[in-house]
């Protein structure tokens, strides 16, 4: 008994802590009425959305605002893709009736939607209730690319159920084609190109003179008629729309009927007019300018090259086949009866010398020794 009460009675090795009991918090005075404690903008951030719960990222609405002096205005944005640029290349025209914008591309190739009307009536013959139609049903649907709703696009293979905003699907590697029913496919029902491009060590587009992959793939065309030509999508598309149909033809072997076929099925747009260089205004201006300066190595004129008179040594004689070099009759030594003059450049060496007419020589004239009987001046 003596040896358990000691056992009971032994201290513990491992006594237990103690937590110090809380202090207390000190009552806060009320503010007066009137007055709210200040709060950051950042804290109040936190607080209204912790962590967990802070709000996705949600794409902008159709209609954006601008900078500068226009801040308060607001600039419309396609109903369909939602986007307020306005590149021709990409988008098309923006259409625009009462308060409902939309680009040219994007209606085309929205599923469901056909022309019904005059060319003239709607939008390019799309009837505005037809397009609030299309409107209402693709307001739910998602985007496979952007992940985003109100996509219209969608692809045409069969069994294949994407849909998507006609830019998105640009940007993501889709078709579109521009002819027929104007259908569209994803990056893995689209049509490919089956041509095998000539081997060339360098290979580079016909266009820009950059380099290209050097195979057919979405970002890179060939020719299929001399398959030696390869161009940049982007390229190859500038140039259709400003050659148009009329124009428009490999910049390589000029082929046209084959090659216009072939990009029609890659999705390449080819509008149906002129070129855009017949109905510019001014776009032959520098073709109506005629040549007026002196190209001798040593102009003699103390008016300077662009001074000429109508007789006298100082008259202006230009090159009667090319047209783009001229010459004062004193500065090359031409006789004053002389009515037409040749540039070596288009006459030959011998026969330039012969006429006493000046040699050609890099980017100016070589003054040949004066002709005796000639006043010097």
């Amino acid at each position: 008994m003596e040896l358990r009460s000691r056992r009971l009675s032994a201290p513990h090795p491992n006594p237990p802590t103690r937590r110090p009991a809380p202090r207390p918090r000190p009552e806060r005075e009320p503010s007066p009425p009137g007055m709210r404690p200040s709060v950051s903008e950042e804290e109040g951030e936190c607080r209204a959305f912790p962590r967990r719960k802070r709000p996705r990222h949600v794409q902008e609405p159709p209609c954006s605002r601008a900078w500068g002096d226009n801040a308060l205005v607001p600039i419309a944005g396609c109903r369909l893709c939602r986007r307020a640029e306005h590149d021709p290349d990409i988008y098309g025209d923006m259409c625009r009736h009462d308060r409902l914008c939309i680009h040219e591309n994007c209606l085309y190739h929205a599923s469901g939607l056909y022309q019904r009307g005059a060319d003239d009536e709607g939008f390019f013959g799309f009837l505005i209730p037809d397009i609030e139609e299309v409107l209402q049903r693709v307001a739910q649907k998602k985007c496979c690319v952007c992940q985003n709703q109100g996509a219209s696009v969608r692809c045409h293979h069969r069994r294949c159920s994407r849909t998507f905003h006609f830019p998105c699907g640009r940007e993501r590697g889709c078709v579109s084609q521009f002819f027929g029913e104007y259908r569209s496919f994803c990056w893995q029902h689209r049509p490919t190109q089956q041509v095998r491009p000539l081997q060339q060590e360098n290979p580079q587009c016909a266009i820009c003179m950059e380099a290209v992959e050097g195979r057919p793939t979405y970002t890179t065309l060939v020719c299929p008629s001399c398959t030696g030509a390869q161009f940049h999508r982007q390229c190859i598309q500038a140039q259709a729309l400003r050659a148009a149909l009329h124009h428009f033809r490999c910049p390589l072997c000029q082929d046209t009927q084959t090659f216009q076929a072939e990009m029609f099925r890659l999705g390449i747009k080819i509008p149906d007019r002129d070129a855009a260089w017949e109905v510019e205004e001014g776009a032959f201006h520098e073709l109506y300018q005629r040549h007026s300066s002196c190209d001798t190595g040593l102009c003699l004129c103390p008016l300077g090259r662009d001074y000429s008179e109508n007789t006298g040594p100082w008259r202006m004689l230009l090159c009667s086949s090319c047209g783009s070099c001229g010459t004062h009759q004193h500065c090359s030594a031409i006789a004053e009866d002389a009515e037409s003059w040749e540039c070596s450049g288009c006459s030959g060496m011998d026969t330039a010398a012969v006429q006493g007419i000046p040699v050609l020589s890099g980017w100016g004239f070589e003054q040949p020794d004066v002709v005796a009987g000639v006043p010097a001046y």
